[in-house]
């Protein structure tokens, strides 16, 4: 019978690389709670027409990506694209702006695109993000952006980089994508497929195309920053400034756009030059129409996602060590042994202690060699004699050092609170 195996596009994340995927939560909820931000968790399945409205028709993710499907109750649901739509979603739903307070949100989970999988890119991925609703202050802008630098580099990332664009506001864009329309036509029959496709749909994508000569092209093409009104243009000058007053290094991408529909002002990516064509690791800017335009008052606001895969492949090429998280492994060997053995491993636990218990009930030579690989700073070991003496033998596996002790002291001795004796 032939095995079944995972769908194309997902992947196991297996024990041995569990922790590393840890460190990053632990990591990002720790700066995200000192930056004042609060945990959110909407569900992984919306209604279709939530994505559809936020992110835009004339989008890759709407139009080829989407994992949508009817229910039983004719509703049209899709798997979550990305999740700042349902973040927007929840915050309008349970009137998170009724107190007038800026309402700073983080999360963390699974989003799903139809995509060809590739390096750090899957159909199932998982993203970190936060969202700062209700300000339209351009600190609001730098914060989030130093909010993502401080998380990378506390778990330390190097080889990155900030690009940064203003995208301006619905009317700057406007301006610009018809002058984009009007210098790309010409050149029509050149660009690549997608680009063809984009031209008359969303023509701010051909800007981003990996085709060489669609950017040959494009090199020559008018600049954004050329169309943006004077608001516009003060917004992003402030952006810089505050950037440089942070000593936040940054390059200017005229060609950034971003993906999605619902951006506005400030577009920027943090990049890692490790990953191949697909090398953005945290995305992000601000999206000040898109409370309103899913039926929520007026609400500027901000936000980014870093895609955890991609931050997972530079930790394990800098070779991210995994701490020991074992502190003690309990050996036994014979009935009497093995049941006093559990009722000491549930001892320890209870007193905060990581133990693992040798369920094998292998000679004690294989369940030390588990022991060693294990990790852990002591391996206990009960046999019939110890029982019977109520002692352990407790050894020290980085020194070899091997101590009789008592159950009464056991606790004691494994914390360090007491010095065992021998």
């Amino acid at each position: 019978m032939d095995t079944i195996r995972a769908i194309k596009g997902t992947q196991d994340i297996l024990p041995v690389d569990v922790a590393l995927w840890q460190q990053m939560e632990v990591v990002a909820q720790r700066i995200l709670t000192l930056a004042g931000y609060r945990e959110i968790r909407t569900p992984i399945f919306e209604r279709t027409e939530l994505f559809v409205r936020s992110i835009g028709t004339a989008t890759d993710v709407v139009s080829k990506e989407m994992y949508s499907f009817t229910t039983q109750g004719n509703d049209d649901i899709t798997l979550r694209p990305e999740a700042t739509a349902g973040v927007v979603r929840a915050f309008i739903q349970n009137n998170l702006y009724a107190s007038g307070d800026v309402q700073k949100l983080w999360y963390c989970g699974p989003m799903f695109r139809y995509e060809r999988p590739q390096k750090g890119r899957q159909r199932q991925f998982h993203q970190l993000g936060l969202e700062a609703l209700g300000s339209s202050d351009p600190r609001a802008d730098v914060e989030t952006i130093a909010i993502a630098i401080d998380i990378l580099k506390t778990l330390g990332l190097g080889n990155l980089s900030v690009t940064i664009n203003s995208v301006g506001r619905g009317d700057d864009r406007d301006r610009y994508r018809q002058a984009l329309i009007d210098y790309l036509t010409p050149y029509r029959a050149e660009l690549d497929k997608d680009s063809r496709d984009r031209l008359s749909r969303n023509p701010l994508r051909v800007l981003d195309s990996k085709d060489e000569r669609t950017r040959e092209i494009v090199a020559e093409a008018p600049k954004l920053v050329e169309y943006l009104s004077d608001t516009s243009k003060a917004h992003f000058d402030r952006v810089l400034s505050l950037l440089d007053n942070l000593d936040i290094a940054y390059a200017i991408d005229h060609k950034l756009v971003r993906g999605l529909d619902y951006y506005t002002h400030t577009a920027f990516e943090i990049q890692s030059n490790h990953l191949g064509a697909q090398n953005a690791v945290c995305g992000g800017g601000r999206y000040d129409g898109l409370v309103s335009e899913l039926g929520g008052p007026e609400t500027p606001a901000v936000g980014w996602a870093m895609g955890l895969e991609r931050i997972a492949i530079l930790l394990q090429q800098q070779q991210f060590v995994c701490p020991t998280q074992t502190d003690v492994y309990v050996i036994s060997r014979g009935q009497v042994a093995e049941d006093v053995a559990l009722a000491i491993a549930q001892q320890l636990r209870q007193a905060g202690l990581v133990t693992a218990l040798d369920l094998s009930g292998g000679k004690f030579n294989k369940q030390f060699k588990r022991a060693d690989r294990s990790g852990a700073t002591w391996a206990l070991v009960l046999g019939d004699e110890e029982v019977a003496r109520h002692v352990v033998q407790a050894k020290q596996l980085q020194t070899g050092k091997q101590y009789e002790v008592t159950r009464t002291d056991l606790v004691a001795v494994l914390r360090g609170d007491l010095v065992p004796a021998g």
